[in-house]
């Protein structure tokens, strides 16, 4: 397969040497403040080679970025968060010009099957009405989005599966928290490369489930695993489809 990575930074290298450790070429790289890129902006001159197009950029750029590789008619992946406010207008655009396309807040594997793992505690946690659930993430200080997408997607879980949390709230409570809310809560410091925990507290006891990034890895070699699945394919697609028939 041949792939076009948009975006040089620390993800878009890691991207780099798992896809030519899988044996795909990198056909071109886009990033316009790098030496190294093969080519400075997206054209049809820089992608006429790639099968998937793997976007690691800035919020701010997503939806341009898909306009003009969609325009070309080439399958996306897209690992940036925080442009989830524009989601209907991307699949529209997706959807009119036919071609491939999977997003999601993080494609590590292992970040999937904590997603799975909490979908299936929270269940659990449904039927004690004694638990009460809550949840917080950890990131660098240079991380442009806050919440993490992941931490969104984590709580949108719980929530999903808990019937007496009907509200997310991410931000600062002055106050007392309300029974249908879950706080999930955000920090930022230092190099820490992403954690996540959710935890369930009753009177009796307390359990936490956790992941926590020791590197960049795992989430390139699931984008590198999401690009696989998506070539060749057409439509609007989130991780959950690739997670489904990857775990079956």
């Amino acid at each position: 397969m041949n792939i076009a990575i948009i975006g040089y930074g620390k993800m878009g290298k890691m991207i780099e040497q798992v896809a030519k450790s899988r044996g795909h070429t990198v056909a071109a790289i886009v990033d316009s403040h790098s030496r190294d890129a093969t080519n400075s902006e997206i054209s049809e001159e820089a992608l006429k080679d790639a099968d998937v197009v793997l976007d690691f950029t800035r919020p701010d750029a997503v939806v341009e970025n898909v306009k003009k590789v969609a325009s070309l008619k080439k399958n996306m992946a897209v690992g940036t968060t925080g442009w989830y406010d524009k989601l209907e207008e991307v699949k529209k655009v997706v959807d009119e010009s036919g071609i491939g396309f999977i997003y999601s807040s993080n494609f590590s594997v292992g970040v999937n099957i904590f997603f799975k793992i909490v979908e299936e505690a929270s269940k659990l946690i449904d039927k004690v009405p004694e638990y009460d659930a809550f949840g917080y993430e950890l990131h660098h200080n240079q991380k442009a989005d806050s919440p993490s997408g992941t931490a969104r997607t984590t709580a949108e879980i719980l929530a999903a599966n808990i019937g007496r949390k009907t509200k997310i709230n991410y931000g600062f409570i002055n106050r007392r928290i309300r029974p249908e809310e879950l706080h999930f809560a955000s920090v930022r410091a230092g190099t820490i490369p992403g954690t996540h925990v959710v935890g369930f507290d009753s009177e009796a006891d307390t359990i936490e489930l956790k992941h926590t990034a020791r590197s960049r890895a795992g989430f390139a070699l699931g984008a590198v695993l999401a690009a696989e699945w998506l070539n060749g394919k057409r439509g609007f697609f989130e991780m959950k489809h690739f997670v489904r028939e990857f775990f079956g």
